[in-house]
């Protein structure tokens, strides 16, 4: 099989060839998340991770909450419709490729609003945090020290305002066997659902070229 994964899923397709080497054939990821445990080497991925870790100081305020006190979080979101539908909305604006300031122009209110009530009428934000605690507890975003390079073919869809940028390719082919660089016309962090036609057609080439 193929796994593909954007978001949490970049880190468990990572994960899946990592671990599953045998059965799980290819991956094609859209983020970049995990860390090679010894770090940037070049002076291009180091000029990067500086860059990087400073433009995670204004996102990293909710990341910081979940992963500390969710269970806290979690009870005035629960309360608060108000409150949910500003926490991720602000994620869909910020993280989006948007142009005037336009929300609408790429996610209409029926789609904001029915992921909205996932949360609500579910009662899971709650569970949703609590796997950045987890994240935090088992060791956050670097692999192990003992890391062996990932053999599978990797594919990457580098779309241009995903909210964790890319290092330089030298830094991902020191962790991933990587076969297909993409870099996107437009789309952010949330591909499937803003650039669903050029994610499912990067996945086909890609697919297709592994035949």
């Amino acid at each position: 099989y193929l796994a593909q994964g954007g978001d949490w899923g970049g880190a468990i397709t990572t994960w899946l060839a990592y671990d599953h080497s045998k059965t799980c054939n290819a991956i094609h990821i859209n983020i970049f998340t995990m860390r090679h445990p010894k770090g940037s080497q070049t002076k291009e991925e180091k000029d990067w991770e500086t860059k990087f870790v400073k433009d995670q100081i204004m996102q990293d305020g909710y990341r910081t909450q979940q992963a500390t006190k969710p269970q806290t979080l979690s009870y005035g979101m629960m309360d608060s419709p108000v409150g949910i539908a500003a926490w991720i909305i602000e994620k869909f604006y910020f993280w989006s490729d948007i142009k005037n300031n336009d929300i609408e122009s790429v996610y209409s209110k029926d789609t904001l609003l029915a992921n909205i009530m996932v949360y609500i009428v579910t009662k899971t934000f709650n569970t949703a945090s609590w796997i950045y605690y987890g994240r935090r507890e088992e060791g956050g975003r670097f692999l192990p020290k003992d890391f062996r390079r990932i053999e599978v073919p990797t594919a990457a869809a580098l779309f241009p305002a995903e909210m964790l940028a890319w290092p330089p390719r030298s830094y991902a082919e020191r962790m991933y066997n990587i076969k297909r660089w993409t870099k996107m016309p437009k789309g952010g962090h949330f591909a499937a659902l803003e650039q669903p036609d050029l994610l499912v057609d990067d996945i086909r080439a890609f697919a297709r070229s592994l035949r």
